[in-house]
């Protein structure tokens, strides 16, 4: 297959990669306000939509780290980074088909890196920096979690006062812009993943220095934002219904603390589990009522799918490496 084919394939991919993230990780800004019934499913996928492209548009730190920190670019082949976005894009849409919030980072970062090796060996994986993204994707739920249990016994407090209809009064106000930002920091983070794979196929293909340009922002940003608009009901009925009933002030506190802890993460070009940091904010806050208000049984359902991920990516990655590599 003439090489320009591969590199327009790899980039077609990374691009129904963002579309897939959009579908799977709309559960993310989205259910908890549909679950609180404070907007309407058609207005919280038009939110989600508008604000996951806005965040996708105002940042490239991120994209940097999956394009050239994971795994050095000049040991990586055309067939490699096909395969790294191929077992990733593989994984989003079975997840999504079963849904299962996992995690799209985990995804594409398992991918690459199995790809990487399979073609370079361990030489490939900058193992600096892939710790540290190991590091970032572990610790974000748990600071999603202790942040939103915190943040939730200091709204029982601070309202104590307060009637229930006005606590709910003002909280449903907040809670849009909560999911708002969680929307937006998600698409800062998220749709970076997909600009990454791009920068780094194009540096492949033109043996020059990995580079996000704008048309990669763009395009990351457009899919990212459809596949939100367009939504995933299996997740957001997963996420937002079952795995423990919300309140207007529970949802805000869910929403702000997990989009702070992905923001952060954002900023100094961490690719983090925006998946994994909304599913814990939803238990935390869930934990301040009692442990037996969040519901286990689906949540280790969910645990089971993020442990399954990096395996599968990057021993699907290794192994269409390989393949691709010998045909291509």
């Amino acid at each position: 297959m003439p090489e320009q084919a591969i590199l327009i394939i790899t980039i077609g991919l990374a691009l129904a990669y963002a579309y897939g993230n959009g579908i799977n990780d709309a559960a993310n800004a989205i259910a908890t306000v549909v679950s609180t019934r404070v907007l309407t499913p058609l207005m919280a996928v038009l939110l989600g939509g508008s604000m996951n492209l806005l965040g996708a548009l105002t940042g490239t730190a991120v994209a940097k780290t999956i394009g050239k920190g994971i795994v050095d670019p000049d040991l990586m082949s055309q067939a490699a980074v096909m395969a790294a976005i191929m077992s990733a894009v593989t994984w989003v849409f079975v997840a999504t088909r079963f849904g299962f919030p996992v995690s799209v980072s985990h995804s594409l970062v398992a991918g690459v890196v199995g790809a990487g090796v399979a073609h370079a060996g361990f030489t490939a994986v900058k193992t600096a920096t892939f710790y540290k993204v190991l590091l970032a994707l572990a610790l974000s739920p748990l600071f999603g979690f202790a942040a939103a249990f915190i943040s939730m016994i200091i709204i029982y407090w601070l309202f104590r006062s307060w009637t229930p209809n006005q606590v709910t009064t003002l909280f449903s106000k907040l809670q849009i812009l909560s999911a708002a930002f969680l929307a937006y920091s998600h698409g800062k983070n998220d749709a970076q993943n997909a600009m990454g794979i791009m920068a780094l196929a194009v540096g492949v293909y033109y043996a020059r220095e990995v580079n996000v340009e704008l048309w990669m922002q763009l395009a990351s940003a457009l899919m990212i934002g459809l596949g939100t608009a367009l939504g995933g009901w299996k997740v957001i009925r997963t996420l937002g219904m079952r795995v423990t009933r919300l309140q207007p002030s529970s949802g805000f506190a869910a929403n702000a603390c997990a989009a702070a802890v992905i923001e952060m993460a954002s900023t100094i070009g961490l690719p983090v589990s925006t998946t994994h940091t909304s599913s814990s904010a939803i238990m935390g806050v869930g934990a301040t009522r009692r442990l037996s208000a969040v519901r286990w049984g689906v949540t280790k359902g969910i645990l089971w799918a993020w442990l399954v991920t990096y395996p599968f990516c990057a021993i699907l990655g290794w192994i269409l490496s390989k393949i691709l590599g010998a045909v291509l």
